[in-house]
């Protein structure tokens, strides 16, 4: 189970499920109706996707892997490529399949991440290579597609129309500058291996420096005024609750050592902690 979660990237499934939750408890409560089935159904098809898209670039990057990652199932050698390929091709059979049952918003969901997640990792496109078509790919997915067309999948399920609430399109706003700052730090520590087999990430355009401060500078930025945005129109809890997740990455960036290479992990998985949180916060308040 363990090796699984490290191929499937354990951090992305938990984002994953916490925005499907946060997600669907927001349109239950817009609705006012709940049908579990309906969210058991949804996770199990981004799930799979997920496991996809993460696979899929790890059987395009074992080399690079080998440098960056060595941990990971096919640079370690706990799986073997054609188990990697296996699991690959059942996790997009399954994740296709189960998002034909809820058309067309999941449908539209599952197919336009899957595509876009093959796009970034195989050639001849594999648009991991140029830091912006890195970068626009996560924005897309994890910014715009999954909130927005995954909102109106729950909502339409339960028997609404098709609309985006106040709520959703902020939660949206944060989480599409969270996207270019995942897209931006998850390079900050894996310069060696990018650098041999010409992975022209922001980080080796630019340096580490540059990327963190840029970086760091538009997320306590976003957090900040996504806060105050909820202050002013009455949403108290909401505005509380972002605040508090500013406050806790002001402290994760506190401890961080560019030259320390253990330091930036723990940075970057800190990033994702209040990644988590935010969507934990919309899962209440939103």
């Amino acid at each position: 189970m363990i090796t699984f979660l490290r191929f499937g990237r354990a951090h992305t499934l938990i984002g994953t499920t916490l925005s499907l939750l946060a997600l669907y408890l927001m349109a239950a409560r817009h609705v006012g109706a709940q049908d579990w089935w309906i969210f058991g159904v949804s996770l199990f098809s981004c799930l799979a996707a997920n496991v996809y898209i993460t696979g899929l670039n790890q059987l395009t990057d074992v080399e690079i892997d080998r440098i960056n990652k060595p941990y990971l199932p096919l640079a370690s050698g706990a799986y073997s490529m054609q188990t990697g390929k296996i699991i690959v091709g059942v996790c997009l059979a399954l994740a296709v399949a189960t998002s034909l049952l809820y058309r067309p918003w999941l449908t539209a969901t599952v197919l336009s991440s899957l595509l876009i997640g093959t796009a970034y990792s195989v050639e001849p496109i594999r648009l991991k290579k140029y830091h912006f078509w890195a970068a626009f790919c996560i924005i897309v997915v994890r910014g715009l597609i999954v909130n927005l067309l995954l909102y109106l999948h729950f909502r339409t399920a339960l028997g609404a129309g098709p609309q985006v609430q106040g709520t959703v399109w902020l939660l949206t706003g944060v989480i599409f500058v969270f996207g270019i700052i995942i897209a931006w730090f998850k390079d900050l520590p894996d310069t060696e291996g990018d650098a041999k087999f010409g992975i022209k990430t922001l980080t080796l355009v630019r340096n580490r420096e540059w990327v963190y401060s840029r970086g760091g500078l538009l997320l306590t930025a976003t957090l900040f005024l996504a806060a105050a945005y909820a202050f002013w129109v009455g949403w108290v809890f909401l505005g509380v609750g972002l605040a508090a997740l500013l406050m806790g990455y002001r402290f994760v960036a506190s401890r961080l050592d560019l030259e320390d290479q253990a330091s930036i992990a723990r940075f970057y998985q800190g990033t994702w902690v209040v990644f988590f949180g935010v969507y934990l916060v919309f899962a209440v308040w939103g």
